[in-house]
């Protein structure tokens, strides 16, 4: 909506400038040209009397006399438009020899003559470069891909509205009299056509009306919720170049995400290399075996065992007050 409003105030703007110009100014824009189609094209009030544009006004009336001398029609005979060009040159003259009509064709002759479209003057300050044409057509089409989003979103809207009567008006009945419970029903969408337009079947859903609530009921024994939140709403961000200039972003950050992820992913796998195994060998100095050379050698040999498996293992560390022995992987 801010689109449009920005759109509709562009409008307003220029149709206050279009009805603001004066008589004097419609004059002007077409002595100007006139004087063009006649003398050629970039030809000005001051160059056709050949003078410049910070001339006194002694000063054009001087060149004024010496140009009304070479264009009088008496020293051009059957020159064709020589009465037309001499006239010219007198109006010319007079605008600039008046200071406010002087005035304002010095703004029009800085700023740039208004362009004639169809049944008015159009102004122009400068010519549109390519960056101009670029903005004016993204705007243009992103407003229009909005109105077809609102227009879209309204048609959804109706089509749910249906399927949703439809499907409750199976599971009810025609009074649509709620009726508690869960009820499967079988609804026609409508006829299906092929690329020619001929009709060539209807095309059924399974669907489920709980309660207040329709649901689509999937081949797969999935369901999903059929209201109003299933349409998509019509966005500005949704437009092309807004969602061009999203997908390049994340795109960028995706990437950049990724590589932390990998990075990430690998610093866990180097630290569960180096994790502690949580085999837990105690080592308390009490045991159950009974005394005997047996058992002091069973615990000699099964000492002697530990270490080599300690050494293999690495060095033990402590955790939660019990000794546990890091094994590597």
């Amino acid at each position: 909506m801010r689109l449009f409003a920005l759109f509709f105030t562009l409008l307003a703007l220029l149709a206050t400038v279009v009805s603001a110009w004066e008589k004097e100014d419609h004059e002007i824009f077409d002595l100007v040209t006139e004087l063009e189609v006649a003398e050629g094209k970039g030809t000005t009030f001051y160059s056709f009397l050949d003078v410049p544009s910070t001339a006194t006004t002694n000063e054009i009336a001087k060149a004024y006399r010496k140009r009304s001398m070479v264009l009088h029609p008496d020293k051009n005979p059957n020159v064709k438009g020589i009465h037309e060009r001499f006239a010219r040159l007198g109006v010319i003259s007079t605008i600039l020899r008046n200071k406010e009509s002087r005035k304002r064709y010095d703004f029009f002759y800085k700023n740039g003559v208004p362009k004639w479209r169809g049944t008015g003057y159009y102004y122009s300050r400068f010519r549109p470069g390519l960056g101009s044409v670029f903005v004016f057509l993204t705007m243009l089409t992103s407003g229009l891909q909005y109105v077809i989003q609102r227009i879209n979103y309204k048609r959804d809207l109706e089509r749910i509205e249906l399927i949703v009567s439809k499907a409750k008006s199976a599971a009810w009945g025609p009074k649509l009299v709620p009726v508690s419970g869960r009820r499967k029903v079988r609804i026609n969408l409508g006829d299906a056509h092929d690329e020619d337009g001929s009709i060539v079947g209807s095309k059924h859903v399974d669907m489920i009306v709980e309660d207040s609530h329709v649901y689509l009921l999937e081949p797969t024994g999935e369901k999903h919720l059929i209201d109003a939140s299933t349409a998509t709403r019509p966005s500005i961000g949704n437009t092309w170049f807004l969602a061009l200039i999203q997908s390049l972003v994340q795109k960028f950050t995706g990437k950049n995400s990724s590589h932390t992820t990998e990075t990430a992913s690998s610093l866990g796998a180097h630290d569960k290399k180096g994790a502690v195994a949580p085999d837990v060998d105690s080592d308390d100095a009490s045991s159950s075996d009974g005394p005997g050379s047996d058992a002091s050698t069973s615990r000699h040999g099964e000492g002697q065992d530990k270490t080599a498996a300690g050494a293999r293992m690495g060095p033990t560390v402590k955790a939660g007050g019990m000794r546990r022995k890091v094994r590597r992987r």
